[in-house]
């Protein structure tokens, strides 16, 4: 998944009013960020490319190989990477004309804005599932990597009960992760997101140079099909719009920009995109052709427990996700908040009085079910299969709903010229194409890991 930024979660309702008396940090900090756009002190090109590919580099990465694996090779898996850029790329431009154009600075104001309440509502949904859904997958990762890590460093020959799986993950969440997830503001976290870039670079790299330097006990017994079904093709591209999916922090990213310009915005992200392209095509063909169809969901569970430079990936890993698990939790929270605040209809002096209560049960509940679900759920894999199809919704789906709107509600009707239908046709296809993706992929997730 790719990390997603604070400052992307925050929501306001029509008038903007009430979400503004509540003094939501979100909201605050997009609108900070707009003020100093307007100083000339807001982000510059090259910064933002940074902080693209800093929204879009997390635990996904670790779940490429056996992508590539499951898309049939080498070759089918690149080109289904290769295919999925041009769409992502547009998706994320699309973002910010809409953002331009409607002048909002969140995914889901945006989405409002654009293509009506249901849309809006249906959106901040989909994003509090997925913050969810990726919360469970931050858990097993924890424990999956704990586990191997504790007994490379003690050298354990037998695994006791307080240092097995289920017992490591609820001791970090318990003592770590949940006092990070109760208090009201997330500033404490900015340096989080750097260290996390280091992190998935480094595991990029220790597994390229392991491929290069292959032993004997690492060579792949097997190899999928040189013809892959189309549907296995296709049962890749959860991991691939999860890993790409920076699409609902673009846009205060964009309005962040000093200069907010469509041009200067279409380089950051191709470059952006590109630089991620690299990342995950390093991890996910080397992860694949050193363990062939035998890895694992999560690679680095694939490699020797007591492999040195394997286990400070670990360590990094572990220590990028407990402090992602707080941002992913607030984002969500933020956004049951606005959803809260909108269909209730509370008074805002009552809603502020009852914040704090209501800010503790939530993460309370939040934290309990998805550590609950995380224990009994085996590998990252099976969490991202179901989510990754709401990925596909925020890459494909909402974006070209949101062009095909912008081009409806331009004046002129009988001026619109070639450009105009071929743009409403790129939002037809897009939406299209993430419709199925979503309905392939989620309805193949539920059969596989759920019933089956």
């Amino acid at each position: 998944m790719a990390l997603v930024d604070a400052e992307a979660c925050g929501g306001r309702d029509e008038s903007g009013e009430r979400a503004w008396l509540l003094q939501s940090p979100s909201v605050e900090s997009v609108r900070q960020l707009e003020s100093e756009r307007r100083k000339g002190t807001g982000v510059s090109s090259v910064g933002a490319v940074f902080i693209v590919v800093n929204a879009a580099l997390g635990a996904g990465l670790l779940n490429f190989p056996a992508a590539f694996s499951m898309a049939g090779g080498v070759t089918s898996g690149l080109m289904l990477q290769m295919c999925m850029l041009l769409f992502i790329i547009s998706g994320l431009v699309i973002l910010g004309y809409c953002s331009q154009v409607s002048n909002e600075a969140t995914y889901q104001d945006v989405v409002r804005a654009s293509c009506g309440k249901v849309a809006g509502v249906l959106c901040e949904v989909a994003i509090a599932v997925y913050t969810f859904g990726t919360c469970i997958a931050f858990f097993i990762v924890i424990g999956d990597q704990l586990e191997c890590l504790i007994a490379a460093i003690f050298a354990i020959g037998e695994v006791h009960w307080y240092l097995q799986r289920k017992f490591l993950i609820c001791v970090a969440a318990i003592l770590i992760i949940l006092p990070l997830s109760f208090p009201k503001e997330i500033g404490f976290q900015k340096y989080a997101s750097a260290f996390s870039v280091v992190g998935t670079w480094y595991v990029t790299i220790v597994v390229i140079v392991k491929y290069f330097m292959l032993s004997e006990d690492l060579t792949p017994t097997e190899f999928p099909p040189r013809t892959p079904s189309w549907t296995a093709v296709f049962n890749a591209m959860p991991t691939i719009c999860f890993g790409f999916q920076c699409h609902v922090s673009s846009v205060p990213v964009f309005n962040s920009m000093r200069k907010k310009q469509m041009k200067p915005w279409g380089l950051v992200v191709t470059v952006g995109m590109i630089i991620c392209l690299f990342v995950y095509t390093g991890t996910g063909v080397c992860g694949f052709l050193a363990f062939g169809s035998n890895v694992q969901q999560d690679v680095l569970m694939s490699y020797p427990s007591n492999d040195i430079a394997i286990a400070i990936a670990r360590a990094f890993i572990v220590v990028c996700v407990i402090t992602s698990y707080p941002i992913l939790h607030y984002c969500g929270r933020s956004v049951i908040e606005g959803l809260w605040l909108r269909l209730s209809g509370e008074q805002v002096d009552l809603y502020v009085t009852r914040e704090r209560r209501r800010r503790i049960l939530q993460t309370v509940v939040w934290f309990s079910a998805t550590l609950a679900l995380a224990l009994f759920i085996p590998d990252i894999g099976r969490v991202i299969s179901l989510i990754g199809g709401l990925a596909a919704c925020f890459i494909f789906v909402f974006p070209g709903l949101c062009l095909i709107h912008a081009k409806l509600s331009e004046r002129g009707r009988d001026s619109r010229s070639a450009s105009w239908h071929a743009l409403v046709g790129y939002g037809v296809i897009m939406v299209t194409v993430g419709a199925f993706v979503f309905g392939l992929t989620t309805s193949h997730s539920i059969y596989e890991d759920v019933i089956s």
